[in-house]
């Protein structure tokens, strides 16, 4: 089946999304997974990613946990440091991909503070063909409604597209609509898969 489009997911496929990481370095792992545990920090951000309020939904919920509160406002504070890099051969891959005229799309769980934070540091993601935010949308993966969204926008069918993502319930939805995919671990293996399926040489995906 031919590929008319390659939409990628951005958190840990394009940048590394790693909050665990960040408290881990900040209050240690055992504290770290006690503040996971009784806070849920990231049932807040799937609301920010619907589109609620950055700053507000963070500082709400910190007045909701005072004996938390300095920890959770870092989630704000600190966000750039949950996101500390990006990844260069993913970003690389994305390029090649459009330099040899494949459009790229994204679609991403993301705020729309937090998207533009993300822009800012990584010039990159503002150079996909069309992009598909959570927030912007007001629906988030997996539901059927974002995905449906793309298609609809783009005007490519389903089994045309081949999806990226690192979580595997996105992927599902992804696959139960007729979208080729693949199961984002590193990017050698997306790499890999993109020459395979006759997009990129080995030269050019390298």
């Amino acid at each position: 089946m031919t590929i008319d489009a390659v939409v990628f997911d951005i958190g840990r496929v394009l940048i590394e999304w790693e909050p665990e990481r960040f408290y881990d370095s900040r209050i240690g792992a055992a504290r770290r997974q006690q503040l996971f545990e009784q806070v849920p920090l990231h049932e807040m951000n799937l609301n920010v990613d619907r589109g609620h309020p950055f700053r507000g939904s963070v500082y709400a919920l910190a007045e909701q946990h005072p004996e938390w509160a300095e920890e959770i406002r870092w989630w704000h504070d600190c966000w750039l440091q949950l996101v500390p890099r990006e990844i260069p051969r993913s970003v690389r891959l994305m390029q090649m991909l459009q330099s040899k005229g494949v459009p790229v799309f994204a679609l991403s769980n993301f705020g729309t503070e937090t998207f533009e934070i993300a822009c800012g540091a990584y010039p990159a993601l503002r150079g996909f063909d069309r992009t598909f935010v959570s927030a912007h949308l007001k629906c988030i993966k997996p539901e059927p409604e974002i995905y449906a969204i793309l298609e609809r926008e783009t005007g490519v069918e389903p089994q045309h597209l081949l999806f990226t993502d690192d979580r595997p319930e996105n992927i599902e939805a992804a696959d139960a609509r007729g979208w080729q995919t693949h199961l984002f671990t590193a990017p050698a293996p997306f790499a890999g898969r993109l020459v395979q399926a006759g997009l990129l040489t080995e030269q050019e995906a390298a």
